[in-house]
């Protein structure tokens, strides 16, 4: 009997043309080991090979098509069967489509040849295919048609069908800084606060970060805060799951107050932990929590402060 931590196996065949490239690398990005266009009889035996006993692997995806060594469809189909009945193995082939009239633009685009009309016009070479490839096709459980479909809308394809939930997400960056101290040069979004009072100017919080009770409170007492802070975290909330969706494998979300040690500290550690709330996984980073408070950085204070001392 097979061990459960057998991992599945996809081959992925179809037109040349229709998208092999493309869902290959998707896969790989998902987790898969990926191998593309080895002869046929060691496909065979990749397909044959045992998971160790205790071994978790990851599923494997074997790119196939007419270029490959040995090929022959019929027998391909008849090789999958025998293994499946034999062992039980978790085997299933994706077939990738496409109408001819856009195949031939697609060669016509690159200027690439295509592999089975050399010396031919690109639609003998398709034809050719197309009839060599039938028993796959009609024996694939997965067909996508790509014949309308732009590379990002094949990527989101592929990663509905074999993606597991999870499993690729972004990896999420939560970060706090001062502008007076540089831009993030990766952050995917930069959301201002200097619009909030500065507790910089108040003697008592100058000293301290974001991170402490007493200036959280101060800038928490912003008529402002409550409101728009609601609204930044709704306006994240919406674009992660289209981040996702785009197949991006980072997000950066930086949070600028003038020095980087009060504002948009308290307001990055606040919309962490209202991600995380929401499922998400995000990880948090101060880029210039420790650095020193300096007056001159932070401009002039506002003229209450100035008359009263420092205070607001």
């Amino acid at each position: 009997m097979k061990d459960a931590a057998e991992p599945r196996l996809l081959l992925v065949t179809g037109l040349s043309g229709a998208g092999k490239s493309t869902v290959l690398k998707v896969l790989e990005d998902l987790g898969w080991e990926v191998v593309d266009n080895l002869p046929l009889a060691l496909l065979e035996t990749l397909i044959d090979a045992p998971v160790k006993r205790g071994e978790v692997g990851r599923p494997l995806a074997i790119g196939i098509d007419s270029r490959s060594r040995g090929f022959r469809p019929a027998l391909l189909v008849q090789r999958i069967k025998a293994l499946r009945e034999a062992g039980g193995r978790n085997i299933q082939t994706l077939f990738l489509d496409c109408a001819g009239a856009e195949l031939e633009r697609r060669f016509s685009e690159t200027r690439r040849r295509h592999p089975m009309a050399e010396d031919r016009p690109a639609a003998d070479g398709i034809a050719r295919e197309r009839e060599m490839m039938d028993p796959l096709r009609r024996w694939a459980e997965h067909v996508i048609d790509t014949t309308n479909y732009s590379s990002n809308d094949l990527q989101q394809e592929v990663r509905q069908r074999f993606g597991e939930t999870g499993q690729d997400e972004p990896v999420l960056n939560i970060l706090s800084f001062g502008f007076a101290r540089g831009l993030p040069r990766n952050a995917d979004l930069v959301f201002d606060m200097r619009y909030l009072r500065n507790p910089h100017w108040d003697a008592k919080l100058k000293s301290g970060t974001g991170l402490d009770a007493d200036v959280a409170a101060y800038v928490m007492a912003d008529p402002a805060y409550a409101d728009s802070v609601a609204q930044i975290e709704k306006l994240i909330l919406t674009l992660l799951p289209r981040y996702r969706a785009e197949g991006k494998s980072y997000v950066t979300i930086a949070f600028g107050c003038t020095g980087g040690r009060h504002r948009s500290v308290h307001v990055a550690d606040r919309v962490t932990k209202t991600l995380r709330t929401a499922g998400h996984e995000p990880t948090l980073t101060h880029r210039n929590l420790d650095s020193a408070p300096q007056d001159g950085l932070e401009g002039r204070p506002p003229p209450a402060a100035s008359a009263a001392g420092g205070q607001i």
